[in-house]
């Protein structure tokens, strides 16, 4: 008997765009308008992604211009940037605001690579997860007499080298995403 990947795989795909979305909301030494994608605005009492409220472009490779539709959001903007804690400094003026990347220090490099590492073991835990799922219906079709004892272990061993290349990845990701803080 077959057992069928598809969801386990669909599940580590998510595992992976989760983890690409989080490094890079990691700030590294440039400007990058990734980062400004987990900054909400409290626009007129409701809580809106700043991408839906202005247009987002790089000025430099140390600044980044925000250009609001409603310039009345230009405070509730530079609010949300402060509030979401990204080590970035802001300056309004009357058309919008600039958002000003200052250089990293050694320290805050390593703190920066110490949160990358972290987000990549929290995306092998879940993984970990879901291959425990799998391995215990494995598990359970082997003991209902659905699933032949070899088949159960070739299943697993499948299973376990599709994990192996998803880890593998996220390691790469993180190793990319250390050069690009530290250089």
């Amino acid at each position: 008997m077959a057992y069928d990947f598809s969801t386990f795989k669909k599940k580590i795909q998510g595992v992976e765009d989760w983890i690409k979305r989080e490094l890079s909301g990691i700030r590294t030494g440039r400007a990058t308008i990734n980062l400004l994608d987990g900054v909400t605005v409290d626009v007129y009492g409701a809580k809106s992604p700043l991408n839906q409220n202005a247009s987002v472009t790089i000025e430099d490779a140390r600044t980044i211009r925000i250009s609001p539709w409603d310039k009345s959001l230009i405070p509730a903007i530079e609010k949300g940037i402060t509030l979401a804690d990204l080590g970035v400094s802001t300056s309004a003026d009357g058309e919008g605001l600039r958002v000003i990347f200052p250089d990293l220090t050694t320290e805050t490099r390593m703190k920066l690579v110490k949160q990358a590492k972290t987000k990549i073991e929290e995306a092998k835990v879940s993984l970990r997860l879901e291959r425990s799922k799998v391995s215990k219906d494995i598990d359970d079709a082997e003991k209902n007499g659905g699933m032949p004892k070899d088949d159960a272990k070739r299943h697993r061993d499948e299973m376990q080298k599709m994990v192996d290349a998803a880890s593998k990845s996220f390691d790469e990701l993180g190793v990319l995403k250390e050069k690009e803080i530290t250089s």
